[in-house]
């Protein structure tokens, strides 16, 4: 059994999507590399909580849990929030304190938690209060278009943004692109060509370092939402 899931797209511009997915056993699956961050609000035996998934540089494998309803908001590349270390975020997560009834602390105030229904009236709030905002450099970056910085201080702009360096981010973007154009039944070889790669043996590595796992692997895998 895979996890059932669905997403649609967000209001905010900040946002890349929103998800929810559900799960009755503990199915082991293998969290993949990402270069976005993700708020995860988990339902499990009457407990809510909410977590903030930070970018992931390697693939670890995971159990998941039973019985339980997961929602996420993911986040684009250059969103973030300034009270948090990005650094610190990378290849880890934090879970947020538990306030009264289905509250949580979120920068020192007590947020009501989201649905999967009004997360864009909580995404709202939380822009307007500058709790999560942009940097436009970052996304100019990524997108080659001139930002007027120095290579030496892009580079630190980009640690300091998204905790990774501006390489990594388009070596697992350029990687998750590949991994999609299988999943949407494409074959190995067009792959490696859209995606930019040199050749199969130049998306076999990257494939393994982000993913654990071969091209051919993956390429008949179904697709799981907690796979991120």
């Amino acid at each position: 059994m895979s996890y059932l899931f669905d997403e649609r797209l967000s209001e905010s511009p900040l946002v890349n999507l929103i998800w929810r997915t559900q799960s009755t056993h503990a199915i082991p699956f293998i969290s993949q590399a990402v270069a976005t961050w993700e708020m995860v609000i988990t339902r499990q035996h009457g407990k809510v909580t909410l977590s903030i998934l930070g970018p992931e540089t390697k693939p670890f494998p995971a159990d998941g849990l039973d019985d339980a309803e997961f929602f996420g908001i993911q986040f684009k590349v250059g969103s973030f929030m300034p009270h948090l270390s990005a650094s610190s975020l990378v290849d880890s997560a934090i879970h947020l304190p538990a306030a009264s009834g289905s509250k949580v602390w979120v920068n020192g105030a007590a947020w009501e938690i989201p649905t999967f229904e009004n997360a864009d009236t909580f995404l709202n709030r939380l822009t307007r209060q500058g709790i999560v905002t942009h940097d436009p450099v970052i996304t100019a970056a990524l997108n080659n278009q001139p930002t007027h910085l120095s290579p030496r201080t892009l580079q630190r702009r980009f640690l300091s943004i998204t905790g990774l360096t501006h390489g990594m981010i388009v070596q697992i973007e350029r990687a998750r692109r590949a991994l999609t154009l299988l999943e949407q039944g494409g074959s190995i070889l067009d792959a490696v060509d859209l995606a930019g790669y040199a050749d199969q043996a130049h998306m076999t590595r990257a494939f393994r370092r982000y993913f654990g796992q071969t091209p051919a692997q993956l390429a008949h895998q179904p697709i799981s939402a907690l796979s991120r």
